[in-house]
């Protein structure tokens, strides 16, 4: 969540930077986490002079009795009462108000950085990098975008596909679990271990620390890293013990950092995980959730990184970099995304969407994220660092998927159709053990 001193003292530019992510009512939000602060400060101050008063009675107790002043001892006495009460009423004034200051801070969403593009919707994304035309940021915007690749021949979608070759079983996970809960078999479940295997060994050459986290969290957990309060209803409760599906694990990786103070000279610290994610995808229907497109359950490998303020932006470079190395070897025609201020997460300040071409279905799917979210999960979470100075100061986070399996996948299947089969790329085939599904 954003933190009082940038409410306070960049008020203007807080107001701005959630207009800017189009959340309604930006400026009275601002003014009623000013109004609930100040209704805070002051109780804390009353209580200050209270207890202070109080104290000083207290004081003068002891010598007046002392005196033989007993009547003037119970007055004392009898006003010290009447103080603690005031006290008592103030410090519950006091703690409400924090609560409530806490819950609503809760409801603003992370502010962009200067760099994120004016714009409401999807549409309005800009095209920053391609591996199929050189792209100018700001003119190619996704609305606009016209370099769809395709060779002219007719291509058979990936579930129809994974029917072909025995790949995946989509009507036998709807009779174990139901919809969105594919079963992969053969060389379809192989191809899902490779993958993971390749992304792994990537991340661990470039650096990150493979963490095998649950797959189950709790709500301090979601919390703290901007999942809960769910307000969109996404994630799986297990209500009975209060805990919940992760939907990336992004959750408890980050959550590893909750409620630490870290050391300046442990930066950047970088962690990498696989994991199932699962996620409800609510009001989801029609062709886009059809085969793989959008799931309930579903791999994913995820990239975190912790970092100071100063190097976080070096740090987001290099995640993107190591994303688009990813696309690169598995030989799939790829574009970046900056994404406008309107399409952004809640928790962002930063983020870039890599997205793959089907040539079946004639169009972008995304595979992953990369978001930089400053001090904001940071700030819920608590996660700290002490600096050279000694001072204490919020970490910045950052993740990325890289990558999430299902659209990999149905891209492999869909772009590599060959009259031998589907070609696997090449820097696939060591993890495979083949070079078709045939």
């Amino acid at each position: 969540m954003l933190t009082l001193k940038q409410i306070t003292e960049e008020t203007e530019r807080v107001i701005a930077g959630l207009e800017k992510k189009h959340f309604k009512g930006a400026k009275e939000a601002v003014e009623q986490a000013m109004a609930i602060d100040k209704q805070r400060r002051d109780a804390q101050t009353q209580l200050d002079a209270t207890l202070a008063e109080s104290k000083k009675y207290a004081a003068e107790i002891g010598k007046l009795m002392k005196a033989g002043q007993k009547d003037e001892a119970e007055a004392a006495k009898a006003e010290v009462a009447k103080l603690k009460a005031t006290a008592a009423e103030l410090e519950s004034t006091k703690v409400e108000a924090e609560k409530a200051l806490t819950a609503h801070l809760c409801t603003i969403p992370n502010i962009p950085y200067d760099e994120v593009p004016e714009g409401s919707c999807a549409e309005d994304n800009w095209v920053v990098k391609s591996n199929l035309k050189e792209c100018v940021e700001g003119k190619d915007t996704v609305g606009n975008w016209d370099c769809n690749p395709t060779n002219g021949e007719a291509k058979l979608p990936h579930w129809e596909l994974a029917k072909k070759y025995n790949l995946i079983d989509f009507d036998l996970g709807v009779k174990i679990t139901g919809a969105g809960f594919p079963v992969y078999t053969g060389k379809g479940a192989q191809l899902q271990r490779a993958l993971i295997n390749f992304f792994l060994a990537e991340a661990n050459k470039a650096g990150y620390t493979e963490i095998m986290p649950p797959t189950v969290v709790n709500a301090a957990s979601g919390y703290g890293t901007g999942q809960l309060p769910d307000k969109e209803g996404q994630m799986y409760h297990c209500e009975i013990d209060d805990l919940y599906l992760i939907p990336t694990a992004e959750v408890p990786v980050t959550n590893i950092y909750r409620d630490v103070i870290l050391d300046e000279k442990q930066f950047p610290i970088k962690n990498c995980a696989y994991t199932q994610c699962f996620r409800r995808e609510a009001g989801s229907y029609g062709k886009d959730v059809r085969g793989l497109n959008r799931l309930h359950e579903f791999s994913k490998i995820e990239i975190v990184r912790i970092d100071t303020p100063e190097h976080s932006a070096e740090s987001h470079k290099e995640m993107l970099a190591h994303v688009e190395g990813l696309l690169q070897k598995l030989e799939l025609p790829y574009r970046i995304l900056r994404l406008c201020g309107g399409d952004q997460s809640f928790t962002s300040a930063i983020c870039y969407d890599f997205e793959v071409y089907s040539e079946a279905q004639g169009r972008w799917l995304e595979v992953s994220s990369v978001s930089n979210f400053d001090t904001y999960q940071a700030n819920r979470l608590k996660c700290r660092y002490r600096n050279a100075d000694k001072k204490v100061q919020l970490c910045h986070t950052l993740n990325g998927s890289a990558l999430a399996l299902p659209r990999i996948v149905a891209s492999i299947l869909e772009n590599f159709q060959t009259e031998k089969g589907i070609r696997m790329p090449k820097a696939l085939i060591p993890y495979t053990g083949f070079e078709y599904i045939d």
